[in-house]
């Protein structure tokens, strides 16, 4: 074993890989601050208080004080001004809603954005504040009871689909982008001369970063749990196997999309038109549902939605492994498919 070709390779790869800190840092520290930059953003915050823009007129004071009572101190932030005035405020946002009163016809008139889905809230909420003034009841009593459960925060979504696109990234730049380095800088032809086949080496590269799945993981979930309190209901073993499956499909991409490239330019724009249809349709940062039915068959065609729904269901949801077979088996089908091409295509020079 010590005398392997593949293993020495395997050496060669992680003493490399560890001795270069930006690669360090772009595997383990990116992520994390990633996370940390997402994580406040998107924080849970309570409501913002709705923006009201009143048209002055002769109940304009009336609706004003209505808005403003002490129970209402944190639901509006209303403004009294002029129908101009008004108009901008709800053009640009400032104004979730324009309330309009006309005295002589006991009538209410509501404009806002229905493309803005907070305005529909909002002009719900301002009407039933004045209905309420003006004496309307409930015909039936209702009770409410608000419920926050694990994994329903932005931050817990955001999480796995965070490791998820590291993982692709990781391993199209660290495989890809490393081998032709190599080529370009005339390295791979000095292997040659070694006794070792292709495959070797290929296979070097790809349980290299492999061996880097694991730390990988452990870094991005313990951020998560540590920091935002992300919970991890799934078994950890299983949660391995599933980043295992994704890092070797993006692994055999890197090299296959790197197999034939001769410059640095090169392999750079493939890699960026392989990622960019993921990085917007695979669900990283928003559900892939807000997409029409008509783009559906080319998102499952992409495997990291495969990958970030297999790591949504077990992290967040506790699934067991066996549930998640077709995600992984699409993962380990494109990772084979795309190794066996790119050791067929690849070339020394």
């Amino acid at each position: 074993m010590k005398n392997s070709p593949l293993a020495q390779l395997l050496l060669f790869r992680v003493r490399i890989f560890y001795r270069e800190p930006s690669a360090v840092f772009w595997t383990y520290g990116f992520p994390i601050l990633l996370t940390v930059a997402l994580g406040i953003a998107f924080r849970n915050r309570p409501p913002e208080r709705i923006a009201v823009a009143v048209e002055e007129g002769e109940a304009a004071d009336t609706i004003a004080g209505v808005l403003t009572r002490p129970d209402y101190k944190d639901t509006f932030s209303v403004a009294v001004i002029p129908p101009e005035e008004c108009a901008e405020r709800l053009r640009i946002g400032r104004a979730a809603v324009v309330v309009t009163a006309r005295s002589t016809e006991g009538t209410f008139t509501y404009q806002y954005d229905p493309t803005r889905p907070e305005s529909l809230h909002a002009q719900l909420r301002v009407d039933n504040a004045l209905q309420r003034a003006a004496g309307r009841t409930d015909p039936v009593t209702v009770e409410v009871q608000e419920v926050t459960r694990p994994g329903s925060r932005y931050i817990d979504f955001l999480l796995p689909g965070l490791l998820g696109m590291n993982l692709m990234g990781s391993g199209l730049w660290g495989v890809g982008f490393v081998a032709v380095d190599l080529r370009v800088r005339k390295l791979l032809k000095r292997f040659t001369a070694t006794p070792m086949r292709r495959s070797h080496f290929l296979w070097s590269m790809v349980g290299a970063r492999m061996l880097f799945t694991l730390p990988e993981m452990v870094v991005i979930l313990l951020a998560g749990a540590l920091l935002f309190d992300v919970p991890v209901l799934g078994n950890y073993l299983s949660i391995f196997v599933v980043v295992a499956a994704g890092g070797a499909c993006f692994a055999g991409l890197g090299l296959l999309v790197a197999s034939r490239a001769q410059r640095i330019e090169t392999v750079s724009g493939l890699m960026n038109l392989v990622m960019l249809p993921m990085w917007l349709l695979s669900g990283i940062f928003f559900s892939t549902e807000n997409f029409p039915d008509l783009v559906q068959p080319l998102i499952l065609a992409l495997p990291l939605t495969h990958l970030n729904n297999a790591l949504r269901t077990v992290i967040l949801e506790g699934a067991p492994l066996a549930s998640q077979w077709l995600p992984m088996l699409v993962l380990l089908a494109i990772g084979g498919v795309s190794f066996h091409l790119a050791v067929r295509l690849f070339r020394w020079s």
